[in-house]
């Protein structure tokens, strides 16, 4: 559906999830993949996955949460391909589930630092290295929860409220410098992250919190990020899209 030919992209959290699914669509539409991952094993076996299928990629073990990790990831994305032009910055983690009056200080400091300051970090050098590259596009992994509350997630509900102001306040720096940035908003999507921890119960009481009566795929987020990446979606920059089912509608 796309053609991301000659481009160089970057996915973080791509070692499962929403995030494999965005390394594997981008690598089979042309792009050259950087495989990142917190989980050096996970990173490798995407990366393989995508070769496989004769793509091409390479993997980056990296936590987003480190500023000197993500700089050392764009410089390899550079180093390996020559520019960088595309970047998800979706590697994320949900943090405790607690009351805001009794939530952990260490537990909502990890979430920010991951959430927020890891896709801070990603934007950091990124855009540099996009602005050298003569132009590119960047997508953020927000959550229907950028825009609605959730009960006992005060950490994670505040991360991707942040997220969509720091996405919207980039894309204008940079709109005319050839740099789009605009944020994706899934709902509650099958992953590991979510079926592993939940039991089928649960994850019946959430499908029915969408009209749609079901959870997103991975596949389906994917979709609309690669559009969003893509020429296609030229004139779009620093607008935030759902993925949800219908979730956010009532």
């Amino acid at each position: 559906m796309f053609d991301f030919n000659d481009k160089t992209a970057i996915v973080t959290g791509a070692g499962s999830g929403i995030g494999e699914a965005i390394a594997l669509e981008l690598a089979a539409s042309g792009a050259f993949v950087i495989v990142s991952d917190l989980d050096k094993d996970a990173c490798a076996q995407v990366t393989a996955s995508i070769l496989d299928k004769g793509g091409k990629a390479a993997p980056f073990a990296a936590d987003v949460s480190d500023a000197n990790a993500m700089e050392a990831l764009v410089g390899f994305a550079e180093a390996e391909t020559g520019a960088l032009h595309l970047a998800v910055n979706n590697a994320g983690i949900g943090g405790a589930q607690a009351p805001t009056g009794d939530y952990p200080i260490d537990a909502w400091q990890q979430v920010i630092n991951v959430n927020l300051n890891g896709v801070f970090y990603g934007l950091r050098y990124q855009i540099p290295a996009m602005e050298r590259a003569g132009g590119g596009a960047i997508v953020n992994m927000a959550s229907i929860l950028g825009s609605v509350g959730f009960a006992n997630s005060s950490a994670y509900v505040a991360s991707k409220h942040a997220l969509l102001g720091l996405t919207k306040t980039a894309a204008m720096e940079y709109a005319q410098k050839g740099i789009r940035i605009n944020a994706v908003g899934p709902a509650f999507i099958q992953t590991p992250l979510l079926t592993n921890n939940l039991s089928q119960d649960m994850l019946d009481g959430l499908a029915g919190l969408h009209p749609m009566g079901r959870i997103g795929t991975s596949v389906e987020v994917s979709a609309l990020t690669c559009f969003l990446l893509s020429e296609r979606a030229s004139f779009i920059t620093g607008s935030y899209h759902l993925v949800d089912g219908g979730y956010t509608a009532p």
